[in-house]
């Protein structure tokens, strides 16, 4: 098995296109593993609607970017505190939605540093009972990627709030997350032993010795690059892929009670309806149709709402905004 040199790149995108390039193109046999630190960002499952997943005025405001994977299972927050870990192998039955293979040898990994680590029936990683790894798996053309996080000295305190969508009942047939309370394996490590020498420690456990190393060519670095611009960086990847879903929210506008309905299909609102009593009706002049066909995303229902409020009482845009999106 190779480890892959992915040049200590910690973009998302790139190295989300790096691991799927690496499977669907590189020979398989000898198998890899490769192991990545990503910048602040939220990475939603394949199947899964990601607004219905994180707290879109938290993310927002702190401009944290997210991607989509070619995996399933759930959504998970990386930051500099967090190692990514993926298996890439030719696939084999007996390894398909069985982590014991993968995600178990990190776990006897860790516990042979000290940290008090065990792989539970789900394919994740404890730590008594806080959850410190999540893993999915993608197959493709006769390969398997096997992939998880493991938090090391990652930010507890911002993984639940970004991950807390704000209160909203959705309807879907995405797959939803599971919510767990989190640890880091740092809690066990020496204050000294930083994340260079947590991937060091997990390569030399689980490579052959001497470890060999797997470095992309130029050629395969730029069809890297191409992926993750077309792709990982684009909002019809991450966002619009989700699948069609309905979100209720009730909401005051103007000091009145409002009810919304909206439905999004391929990330573009099809449907809203508002719903107010008699005594608190609300003017909405047309607003309905205005936001048909619009993206579901911020600035966009932003747009529509501040040509809306040019005839409505201006201060009702925010409000709205907060409604809606």
């Amino acid at each position: 098995m190779l480890l892959i040199d992915n040049g200590n790149s910690t973009d998302p995108a790139f190295n989300l296109a790096l691991e799927e390039h690496c499977l669907l193109n590189l020979p398989m046999e000898p198998g890899y593993l490769l192991l990545y630190v990503n910048d602040p960002c939220i990475v939603v499952g394949k199947h899964q609607n990601a607004w219905e997943e994180i707290n879109t005025d938290l993310v927002d405001e702190r401009e944290i970017p997210v991607l989509r994977r070619i995996s399933g299972g759930g959504t998970v927050y990386h930051d500099h505190g967090n190692l990514n870990f993926s298996f890439l192998r030719p696939h084999n039955s007996r390894y398909f939605n069985n982590y014991t293979h993968f995600t178990g040898a990190v776990a006897e990994a860790l516990q042979g540093m000290g940290v008090p680590a065990v792989l539970n029936h789900r394919g994740d990683i404890l730590m008594g009972d806080r959850k410190i790894s999540g893993s999915a798996q993608a197959m493709r053309k006769g390969r398997l990627g096997s992939h998880g996080t493991l938090l090391f000295r990652s930010d507890l305190q911002l993984i639940s709030p970004v991950l807390r969508p704000k209160p909203g009942r959705f309807s879907s047939h995405s797959r939803q997350s599971v919510r767990s309370r989190v640890g880091n394996a740092g809690d066990h490590l020496p204050a000294s032993f930083s994340m260079d020498d947590l991937r060091h420690a997990l390569a030399e456990a689980l490579l052959p010795h001497p470890v060999r190393h797997y470095l992309p060519t130029s050629d395969e670095l730029a069809q890297v690059r191409q992926l993750a611009d077309t792709k990982y960086r684009t909002w019809e990847w991450n966002y619009a892929e989700s699948p069609p879903f309905a979100m209720e929210r009730t909401g005051t506008i103007n000091g009145k009670e409002v009810q919304l309905r909206v439905c999004v299909e391929k990330g573009r609102i099809k449907e809203v309806l508002f719903h107010c009593t008699a005594e608190t009706r609300v003017d909405l002049g047309g607003l309905s149709g205005m936001l048909v066909n619009c993206r579901y995303q911020r600035h966009s229902i932003h747009e529509v709402l501040a040509t809306w409020g040019v005839n409505h009482s201006g201060q009702a845009v925010e409000p709205m905004l907060s409604l809606l999106y």
